[in-house]
């Protein structure tokens, strides 16, 4: 189980949960009492664990950069954020977290690839497919794919690994007609993301998104959680690209690569946390997310 530290008390708000990034509340007094208030934390995890370093900043490039993008997607789906306003969120974490609404969850991580990578990869390597989407033989880490693919996988608890899943388990679990809106919504937002990506010099490789139904006699599918952030995403500069690599990439794969370095004397295998990351460490990973912030954007940090 990831080490989480405590949640800050915040005035208005009751907490309810923490997740290795995120602590969500319910605001318990002003206009939007009985919403959600979800704070991004500058925390860190790879492999699990909880870092005890933090990246500073990285909370408020992550809400920054989600808030974008659901302006971005607005005409292809509604999102859940009602409000980020400065004067509608607690003081301690201004510019960092957002007021949404209260959705039925789906139990599925709705995943688009467009390009072989990571858990994919490996799949593909064993069989010749990713989540029952048959791919050509040939391909390699970080090769591009005909067409982008839904390869969903389970919700697990914290601490434990998402489990890859075929359509089918997808249908079971929510429905068919929900299935097939998941899918083609999943689809439509990264075609729409990877294009944009494309055009400012970036690869998104794939990207993971969630969605609830809206409460009341709507029954629309709303996005939520975060999206398009590089903890949810895979950002590649497209200038470094080379198939049969792993690819230099806009997110904590430097803080994994170190961690899995000599110079970090961990051993993966102890079942110990990784060590405190080193300043130079720290300031990179930060760089990096300013980085794919302003580029995607076009905003200054």
């Amino acid at each position: 189980m990831p080490n989480i530290p405590p949640a800050p008390d915040l005035p208005g708000a009751r907490h309810l949960h923490s997740g290795k990034v995120r602590d969500l509340y319910e605001m318990t007094e002003g206009a939007y009492a009985g919403h959600l208030l979800m704070v991004a934390s500058d925390r860190l995890s790879i492999f699990d664990f909880v870092l005890d370093t933090t990246i500073p900043d990285k909370g408020e490039i992550l809400t920054r950069m989600s808030l974008w993008w659901f302006d971005q997607l607005a005409d292809l789906v509604p999102h859940h954020v009602l409000s980020a306003a400065d004067a509608d969120v607690p003081e301690a974490v201004r510019g960092r977290a957002v007021i949404c609404e209260r959705l039925d969850m789906y139990p599925v991580e709705c995943v688009a690839r467009g390009y072989l990578t990571g858990s994919g990869l490996s799949d593909y390597r064993a069989t010749g497919e990713v989540c029952g989407n048959p791919l050509p033989d040939g391909l390699e880490d970080g090769s591009r794919l005909p067409g982008p693919i839904f390869t969903p996988a389970t919700k697990a608890e914290l601490g434990d690994h998402d489990e890859n899943v075929d359509f089918d388990a997808v249908v079971a679990t929510v429905g068919r007609e929900v299935a097939d809106r998941l899918r083609d919504l999943t689809l439509s937002v990264y075609r729409r993301a990877e294009e944009m990506a494309r055009d400012r010099g970036i690869i998104l490789a794939d990207t993971k998104l969630e969605f609830g139904l809206a409460p009341g006699e709507s029954g629309a599918i709303v996005l939520a959680d975060e999206v398009l952030t590089p903890d949810s995403s895979r950002y590649w500069p497209a200038d470094q690209w080379q198939p049969g690599r792993a690819q230099p990439s806009y997110d904590k794969q430097i803080v994994r690569n170190w961690a899995l370095s000599a110079e970090s004397g961990w051993d993966r295998a102890s079942g110990e946390a990784p060590p405190s990351l080193p300043p130079e460490v720290v300031a990179h990973t930060r760089a990096q997310y300013v980085e794919a912030y302003e580029r995607l954007t076009g905003e200054t940090f």
